[in-house]
C-alpha cells in the first residue's frame, strides 16, 4: 500500500497522521529528531510535537532522554511504528481506551508486582546490560489468544524497552497451554507449583549465579581469584 506523503497539501489530516507519516517518510525507524525538526516541519502549528507524541497511545514507540541516558534532552528516538493512524478505520480500531483509570492502572501493575511481564524489571531498576537505562513502566494493552481461540485486548504491565523490541504478534495462551501439556507429568507438577507461588522455583545453583550476577565487576573478578585459589 503507497502510503500518502507527509507534505501533500491535498491531504486532509490533522498533526498527529502527518507526524506519523513525517517519522516514516523522512526521520526512519530507529533515527533521531528534535523539536526544532518538528518545528520547521510543521511551521505555525501549535504544540506540534505533542501530537507526534501522542501516537505513543497507538502503539508507535518514541523514546526522550528519560527513557534513553544517551539522548540529549531535546532529541526523541523513532523506535517503532505502531497502528497505520493515517487509515480512518486502523485508527479507530487502536484508538486508546480512555476509560481506564489512573487507579486502575496501579490495580494492573500491583496486580504485575510493578514489574514488566515480559522480562520482569522493576520500575527504576537499570538493565543489567546497559546501565544508562532505567526501566520505565507503563500499563499496555495486549492482543491476547485465549485457549479455547477467543481474542481478547487485555491490559498488562511492559517496560518501555520490551514494549519497543515487541513484534507486535498477539499473546498465545493457546499455544502456553499446548506446550504445558507436552510436558511429562513431573514436570507439569513442577510447573504448576511455579503458578501457584507466582514464581519460578530456583536450584542452590541458580540462587549461587545469580547472587554473582547482582555483583559489580570489581567483585565479579574477586570471586573468580578466590575460586581459583
Amino acid at each position: 500500500m503507497t502510503l500518502p506523503a507527509w507534505n501533500d497539501p491535498k491531504l486532509k489530516a490533522g498533526t498527529m497522521v502527518r507526524g506519523a507519516l513525517w517519522l516514516l517518510q523522512v526521520v526512519g525507524e530507529g533515527k533521531t529528531f528534535n523539536k526544532e525538526q518538528v518545528r520547521n516541519a510543521f511551521p505555525g502549528i501549535s504544540q506540534a510535537d505533542r501530537r507526534i507524541r501522542d501516537l505513543r497511545d497507538y502503539g508507535w514507540v518514541l523514546l526522550t532522554s528519560s527513557d534513553d541516558a544517551t539522548l540529549a534532552a531535546e532529541d526523541q528516538r523513532f523506535v517503532k511504528a505502531g497502528a497505520p493512524v493515517w487509515d480512518p478505520v486502523a485508527r479507530r480500531a487502536a484508538a486508546p481506551d480512555k476509560t481506564v483509570s489512573n487507579k486502575g492502572k496501579q490495580a494492573v501493575m500491583a496486580r504485575d508486582d510493578y514489574m514488566c511481564t515480559i522480562c520482569g524489571i522493576s520500575g527504576g531498576e537499570s538493565y543489567l546490560d546497559d546501565s544508562n537505562q532505567t526501566a520505565v513502566l507503563s500499563v499496555t494493552r495486549r492482543q491476547t489468544i485465549l485457549p479455547d481461540g477467543r481474542e481478547r485486548v487485555l491490559l498488562t504491565t511492559e517496560c518501555k524497552r520490551c514494549r519497543a523490541g515487541g513484534d507486535g504478534q498477539a499473546a498465545r495462551a493457546d499455544e502456553a497451554l499446548a506446550e504445558i501439556h507436552a510436558l511429562d507429568s513431573g514436570e507439569r507438577r513442577r510447573l504448576l507449583r511455579w503458578i501457584e507461588r507466582g514464581r519460578r522455583g530456583s536450584t542452590p545453583l541458580d540462587r549461587a549465579w545469580n547472587a554473582y550476577r547482582r555483583l559489580p565487576a570489581d567483585a565479579r573478578d574477586e570471586v573468580r581469584t578466590a575460586l581459583q585459589d
